[in-house]
């Protein structure tokens, strides 16, 4: 898994490249921990170059909304794929998440 943030905007644009996965999941939290104790309000996760998240990588992702989400804070997911958006259809969890086409579509959103 490979993890990489940048500033757009002020915005925090996570780029992830690998599966969220049960080996994955304890990386993709804690590359998150660092915004969510800078109470980063705005944050963008591309998922682009992910093909698979199973179960523990479902929940990562809901934990770090809701520790967004207690201070104020907001996310948005974009360039699911196919597979992967389905997985949050099936799941309900595309009623959790603001789930957006392409990055700069998120970015432009807030």
């Amino acid at each position: 898994m490979q993890i990489r943030m940048d500033e757009k905007d002020g915005i925090s644009v996570f780029r992830m490249n690998g599966d969220i996965d049960i080996n994955t999941s304890p990386e993709v939290k804690r590359s998150f921990d660092d915004a969510i104790k800078q109470k980063r309000e705005k944050v963008v996760i591309n998922l682009k170059d992910v093909s698979y998240v199973d179960s523990s990588g479902l929940a990562t992702l809901v934990e770090i909304l809701k520790n967004l989400r207690a201070y104020g804070g907001k996310m948005k997911l974009t360039n699911l794929s196919s597979k992967v958006r389905g997985l949050f259809e099936i799941t309900k969890l595309d009623k959790l998440f603001d789930i957006v086409g392409e990055e700069d579509e998120a970015v432009a959103s807030f």
